[in-house]
């Protein structure tokens, strides 16, 4: 005799499509997850240069971008996104989706500088990006006008405590990174120099060379040619060896100072949260846009040092980057204007 069937209970709608939507969900996610290494990159990147065109930061984006774009089959759009001193633009990549489509060309102002002079930025620069590769370094160089009777840091040293806050030191604006590298200098030798803010360091580099001003810790990018020139002095590179546009200028171990390791960075960064295989796919474009004979030889130019290394280090050099500024900056009592 057939038994009867056992009463089943009723399936509720609500229990079906929570079935239903798990089900999807975990196939989307595999999906995801499968998509970066095998699909990336299937539409053009947008590299935006937080800074006006024509600086350091601009330059290493528009020549670094036509090799990555080609390792990487897509075109790289650079874009100037400017505004407060670098926020503007690193807030934008920052609060980007992280697919690798918004990407930041970045430099210590941008990671270093500017979360230390504000504690309240729209962005911490160690949790809210993703690093890649730094692409390349450039030291700071201490000018002094011609006039200056200093030929070398043990004269400016002996002139500055001759008489103390009476030398003159330009920087591109309070709390520039021109500034801060003259800070840790006066922390580092105990002396002090008036400080004088411009609007930009380029102004500034005018008025040593037309004595207006005393000294400037310029980028080795922008001092070079003027160095070279003879239209100022150079004393000291921030870096322990001479660079190779200055091979009369000496790194800061050879002129007898200490801890004055300095040098001004410019990489690639993603939205935190960015998948490993594009970070992986960027660094290795990014490896071989270094390694052409067009990008080192416009380097060589520019008076920078090619880098690469991993994202590993590049995010340590960050977060050692972030917390000296970070401690100059209180050590110092900046306030930005």
């Amino acid at each position: 005799m057939k038994q009867p069937s056992p009463a089943r209970a009723p399936v509720r709608p609500t229990a079906v499509a929570a079935l239903v939507a798990a089900t999807v969900a975990g196939s989307l996610a595999g999906t995801v997850s499968a998509q970066p290494a095998a699909a990336y990159p299937a539409k053009p990147i947008r590299l935006v240069v937080p800074f006006a065109a024509g600086g350091n930061v601009d330059l290493t984006a528009r020549l670094v971008a036509p090799p990555m774009a080609d390792a990487l089959g897509q075109p790289i759009v650079v874009e100037n996104r400017t505004g407060a001193g670098g926020m503007v633009g690193a807030e934008l990549v920052a609060k980007s989706a992280p697919d690798g489509y918004v990407l930041l060309t970045g430099s210590n102002s941008t990671f270093s500088v500017v979360p230390a002079l504000y504690p309240n930025a729209p962005y911490n620069p160690v949790r809210d990006f993703t690093p890649i590769i730094n692409l390349q370094t450039s030291p700071f160089v201490l000018v002094v006008r011609s006039g200056l009777p200093a030929q070398n840091v043990a004269d400016l040293l002996r002139l500055a405590r001759e008489k103390p806050g009476t030398l003159t030191m330009g920087s591109g604006g309070t709390g520039s990174s021109n500034q801060l590298v003259g800070e840790l200098f006066q922390m580092l030798t105990g002396v002090k120099f008036l400080h004088v803010p411009y609007k930009g360091a380029a102004l500034a580099a005018t008025d040593v060379m037309g004595s207006q001003i005393d000294l400037l810790f310029d980028q080795g990018s922008t001092a070079s040619g003027n160095v070279r020139g003879g239209k100022m002095r150079g004393l000291v590179v921030s870096g322990r060896n001479r660079m190779a546009s200055l091979p009369d200028v000496p790194g800061f171990a050879e002129a007898g100072l200490k801890d004055f390791d300095i040098a001004n960075a410019t990489g690639l960064l993603g939205p935190a949260g960015l998948p490993g295989p594009i970070v992986q796919r960027l660094h290795a474009a990014a490896v071989k846009a270094l390694g052409t004979a067009q990008v080192k030889e416009r380097f060589g130019q520019m008076g920078v040092d090619a880098q690469g290394g991993t994202p590993e280090a590049f995010g340590a050099f960050i977060r050692e980057d972030f917390a000296r500024w970070t401690k100059v900056v209180q050590a110092s009592g900046i306030k930005p204007d």
